[in-house]
């Protein structure tokens, strides 16, 4: 299956507060897309605006799969999911009273992964061999590193081919972030996922990127690939720790 994902020119916001100004981005299949930017800058609101959850006030989301363009600002997100989008959400909200594998299979719902609960429940518990071990473990008693692994998990549980991680490194400690971030990868690796990823910790996210962008007050003020945010002195000065 072939994806690409075309955002075009976004305005969004909540009411007078504007989140969003024109932001353009560009994710291919396979990829692996982070979008960078501190707190309050407007990761969240995008990612919202992907899964419909945001309408935006202006602008394109284009989804293509196998040359058939899905304008997502024109449907749920139910319909989105249903097209093979996935969000794990910052904060992982999960249910707390529910055990491991009843989070899971609430992440089955999407029609198409259905059939393959068995397999894909499989799936999951080799990915992340913990989850197995703990599956009778309610999740609200489960530390924060191991909440990430079931929610990137439960969004793995439908089956998805577009993955989108919102802040995976948001209360976990360095050694769990590192950790999360190279799961990641390998899973994008070895399912062919095509990730976009919002962060903050530039380090850990150029890490498994293919390209970025970075945005500043709702408006991307820098994109290219990996070695050019590398190499780029805003970046080194603000975000990287790298004196000049």
């Amino acid at each position: 299956m072939a994806i690409k994902l075309d955002i075009k020119d976004i305005h969004a916001g909540y009411g007078a507060v504007r989140a969003l100004m024109g932001v353009s981005l560009e994710l291919n299949q396979g990829e692996t897309v982070a979008l960078l930017g501190t707190n309050g800058n407007g990761k969240s609101t995008l990612m919202k605006c992907v899964m419909g959850m945001v309408k935006p006030d202006q602008g394109e989301i284009n989804l293509e799969i196998d040359g058939v363009r899905h304008d997502l600002t024109k449907l749920s997100t139910e319909e989105i999911v249903n097209l093979g989008v996935a969000l794990v959400p910052e904060g992982r909200r999960l249910f707390p009273k529910l055990t491991v594998e009843e989070n899971l299979l609430l992440g089955a719902f999407r029609e198409l992964a259905r059939p393959q609960i068995a397999d894909n429940l499989a799936f999951c518990f080799e990915a992340f061999p913990l989850l197995k071990e703990r599956r009778t473990q309610l999740a609200g008693s489960m530390s924060g590193g191991q909440q990430q692994m079931l929610a990137i998990a439960r969004a793995l549980m439908s089956s998805p081919k577009l993955l989108l991680v919102d802040e995976p490194s948001v209360g976990l400690s360095p050694l769990l972030v590192s950790t999360t971030i190279t799961k990641i990868k390998e899973l994008k690796d070895k399912y062919q996922l095509t990730v976009l990823m919002a962060e903050q910790n530039f380090n850990q996210a150029v890490r498994i990127a293919d390209h970025g962008y970075i945005i500043v007050h709702g408006e991307i003020v820098f994109k290219g690939d990996v070695d050019a945010i590398k190499n780029n002195e805003m970046v080194k000065n603000f975000y990287l720790g790298v004196a000049t």
